[in-house]
Parts: structure tokens; sequence; C-alpha cells
């Protein structure tokens, strides 16, 4: 329960939730909420994965109505029963996942809804595209939001894509912005930019809600912060006067240790060898130039660089994701580059991709599919072609236990339901207990809480202590140095450096990573 007294209404304040109460089958995802912002005021909400802030948000904008409890926007009551209803009251939310459509320009998503009419010859009516393409380039301009009108979503970058999400709540005349983990799929240099336009939105009178578990960037731009735990409100804190670490504790409800314990490295064999490896893009055009590397026993290899540079591609090749062009990729001993995926996954390879909803995870089965999706045609999950359904339930059980993968109706629960977290740890936990030679982990702590990261900080670790090869690719750089016992530089497609962890620093990756810390050294490990 809240340790904190909420005081009477106050015209300061633009929303109140008064005793939110939501549950799902299964589930109970907000439990007695209260929260009170103030009109123009950055308000993070802080949880770990699942803690109900999205789904307390959703109240707010309309797609789930509260089972209990009351929202009043600028003191009146409301029943807020649709987004379009939330619209209304100006009200908008940038989803986690975006609600785009691909083969429309940003103009035609923006007002997809509320096309501005023209009258052509003063009495046929039409969709007047220039007049929206000039108020949007304005917003655009106004704000910071730097994205073209005319452009197709399909051939515009995330980072643009969200910024038209944006743009669409503007449009809308938005003043209660709600972001709803908004720098999940950023990069670094794309997250200072998103930061510095919701600061740009709240100095233009704009009340900016931010769903997050990302403590630095509380830090940075947010006034107050509400913590969420299983579903309960255990805290509201002045951002400020508040430190990081009492924040985290607040939000897993214990003490965590932030120091990574990585106990010196022992390599045996090489497992893993890439030579010259070539991967052409869908154009035909060059992604990975060449890329030469290994990766032995015991060994964390990570390549750092900014996102878009060939390390992904370098991933989906070696996981039979891509076809190559030229060079080999050799495990274990044996070239792989002519084996199927599920030969691949025969021969050792664990793969976590970076994009979990289109390639890790089948959304619309149960989790204890997506859990044995790679096992369920062998002993004990089947015998001569017939699963056995108790074998895999057990399997899920353990794996949910062992991650921590949280959700509504456990083994039954339908993927596409699950936070994105959630989902995360499902596939971690697949591909680890895969018990394979090499596990490739691209992202692996995208979209996950303090909690949730170090815990799987500690699998890859511990994968690492036990003999494995493991293959990181991280835009996060301080995760890259945290955990690396090797580091391969990546930047145009090329790898620029390989070096021992410990011989490099931050700001020599990061240069390495900009294309403008030289190339590979004599003494470098290839």
């Amino acid at each position: 329960m809240p340790f904190f007294t909420v005081s009477a209404m106050d015209n300061e304040y633009i929303i109140e939730m008064k005793k939110i109460t939501k549950a799902f089958p299964g589930v109970i995802a907000n439990n007695d909420v209260s929260l009170q912002i103030k009109k123009g005021e950055i308000f993070a909400l802080l949880g770990e994965n699942g803690a109900g802030k999205s789904t307390l948000m959703s109240m707010l904008f309309g797609m789930y109505e509260p089972d209990k409890g009351e929202i009043i926007i600028r003191g009146r009551k409301e029943r807020i029963l649709s987004p379009s209803y939330a619209a209304k009251l100006n009200i908008g939310m940038v989803h986690q996942h975006f609600k785009l459509v691909s083969n429309y320009t940003v103009t035609e998503n923006i007002i997809m809804g509320m096309e501005p009419e023209g009258k052509l010859l003063g009495f046929l009516p039409y969709v007047d595209i220039k007049s929206a393409e000039r108020q949007i380039a304005q917003l655009s301009e106004k704000y910071g939001l730097e994205v073209s009108p005319q452009a197709v979503i399909s051939e515009i970058s995330v980072s643009e894509r969200q910024r038209v999400e944006i743009l669409k709540m503007l449009y809308r005349d938005a003043e209660i912005l709600i972001f709803d983990e908004p720098t999940a799929v950023l990069t670094p240099q794309e997250i200072d930019s998103l930061l510095k336009i919701i600061e740009n939105l709240r100095d233009d009178g704009k009340t900016i809600i931010l769903i997050t578990h990302k403590l630095e960037e509380i830090k940075r731009i947010a006034d107050r912060c509400a913590i969420l735990r299983r579903g309960e409100l255990v805290s509201v804190l002045d951002v400020k006067s508040t430190d990081a670490r009492k924040m985290a504790g607040i939000m897993v409800g214990r003490q965590l240790v932030f120091e990574t314990d990585k106990k010196k490295a022992g390599f045996g064999r090489d497992i893993l060898e890439v030579s010259d490896l070539t991967v052409l893009n869908r154009d035909g055009f060059p992604v990975v130039k060449k890329a030469s590397f290994r990766i032995r026993e015991g060994e964390i290899l990570a390549i750092a660089g900014v996102s878009g540079n060939g390390q992904v591609e370098i991933a989906n090749a070696i996981a039979g994701l891509m076809k190559i062009e030229s060079g080999d990729i050799i495990l274990d001993g044996k070239s792989i580059k002519d084996l199927s995926i599920r030969e691949r996954i025969e021969a050792g390879i664990s793969y976590i991709p970076e994009d979990r909803q289109e390639v890790g995870l089948v959304l619309d089965f149960v989790l204890r599919d997506n859990l044995v999706l790679k096992q369920y045609y062998k002993n004990p999950f089947a015998e001569k072609g017939i699963r056995d359904g108790k074998q895999s339930d057990k399997y899920a059980y353990e794996l949910i236990d062992k991650y921590d993968i949280r959700s509504a109706r456990l083994t039954d629960t339908i993927v596409r339901s699950m936070s994105g977290g959630n989902q995360q740890k499902a596939i971690i936990g697949r591909e680890i207990e895969l018990n394979g030679k090499l596990i490739m982990f691209v992202q692996p702590t995208r979209g996950l809480d303090i909690g949730a990261i170090k815990l799987i900080h500690n699998h890859i670790i511990e994968e690492r202590n036990n003999g494995k090869a493991v293959l990181l690719i991280s835009l996060e750089l301080d995760e890259v140095m945290d955990l690396a016992d090797t580091i391969a530089v990546i930047y145009s497609g090329e790898i620029g450096r390989i070096a021992p962890a410990e011989e490099l620093s931050e700001k020599e990756v990061g240069a390495y990573m900009m294309g403008v810390g030289g190339h590979k050294t004599e003494g470098d490990k290839v």
C-alpha cells in the first residue's frame, strides 16, 4: 500500500486518478492506485516489467476501463471509454509498438481520421493533403521533430517513426502526452534527441507522462516520479532530491548490487570463426564487408557499433537468417554456411534476436509453445511425432520460475498479451536452456527494467563461466564495457578494431564506433 498521503484536489492538477483497480484473468494489474499530476510537469511512471505502468496509462487513454476508481481531468470526472474520447480531452499516447500504416506517407498517417477537406471548383470535396503537409512541417520545425511529411513510413528510421507518432498527437492538439517506453528501440544518440524534444514539449506547456524503467532518463528530465511494484503504488518522489539507487531499491523491493561480478576469463578452444564474411542487403549492397573474428570457449566477444552498421546482419548470417555473399562461418571446426536454420540450431547455436516480436516469438502461440519452439519435436516433448503436452507444461513452468517470466495465465498466456520485457525474458530463457556451444545475444536487455537487466547480465556471465562462446551485440556502450572480454568495433560494415576489453577505454570505443579511431593494429586479435 502507498506510504504517503494524497492531498485534496488542487487546481494545479490536470489529472487525478483515484483508487484505480484493474484486473485481468489471473492477475491484478493495478490495485487501488491514486495519482495526481500537475499541469506542465514531466511525470515519470517507474516500475519493473509487468508492474502495471502501461495498464494504468491505457486507462487514461481509453483503451481499458477501470474496474474501480475514478479519473478526473481538469477538475471534471470523466469516463474515458475510447482513445477517440481521450483525444477530445486533448490526451495523446505514443505506444511502445508504433501504430502506423507502413505503406502510407507521414502525412497520411498523421491526418488519418481527421483529414482536412478542401473544395475543388468551390463545391467538390477532396482531402487537402498539401495544407496538411504545411501544417505538419510547421509543427515539426516548432518542436524539433525532423521528419519529411512526404516520406513513406516503411522507408524511414525507427526514431523518425516515433516522431511521426508524436506529431500525430500534436496535430490533434494534445495537451497531455503519454510516452510508453519511448527509448526502448532507440540508439544513444536518438535517445538524447528525444529527451530534448520532450523537454521542448514541456517548456511549451504540455503535460508529459513518461512510462519507463530507465533511471538515468528519469534523473535527466523528470520532475516527479511514481513507482509501481506488482500493480501497487509504493512511492511518489521528487526526482532532483532522490538518489537513483534509492529509486531502484524501491522499484524492485530490495537493494540492488550495480557492479558486475565477473571472474577472470579462462579461454578454451575456438568455437566460432568468421572469415572474410560479406553480406548483401535486399538491394544488393554490402552491409557486412569482409568481417573476420573468432570467439573461444569461455569468452564474451561484444560487437560495438552505432545502429545500422552491419552488426545485426552478422548475427543473422551466423544464425542462417541471411544468405552470405562470400566468406565462411566455422562452428567448432566445421563450416555451417550451407546448413539450414534448424541444422545450425542442432549444431549448437542459440540466438536471441534484436526483434523479439518479428523473429523471436510466435505472438499468437501460448507461452508454453514458445518456450519449446526449438525442441517440440524431440524427447521428452514428443515421441514418434506425437507431442506430450504435460512435459511441455512442466518444462515451461521451470523456465517461468528460473527466469522470472511474469504472465497472467502462466503457461497458457498468449504471448502477444505479455509485456515486452517478459517476452524478452521468455526468449532468453528458451535460448539459454538449449545449452548450445555458441549463444548470440542481440540487444538482450532492450526494454528491460534494472532488476531484469542485472538478472540477464548474470545469466550471460554464467554461460561464459560455463565455457560457452558468447557473441554480444549491444547499442549500450556501458553494457559492452561491463560484460565483454573482447571488443570488436564495427563501422559501415567493417570491423575496425578488435582488442581485449581492458585495453580499450569507453572514449576509444566511441571513437571507433564513429569511424574516427583508425584501423586494426598489428597486435590485435583476429
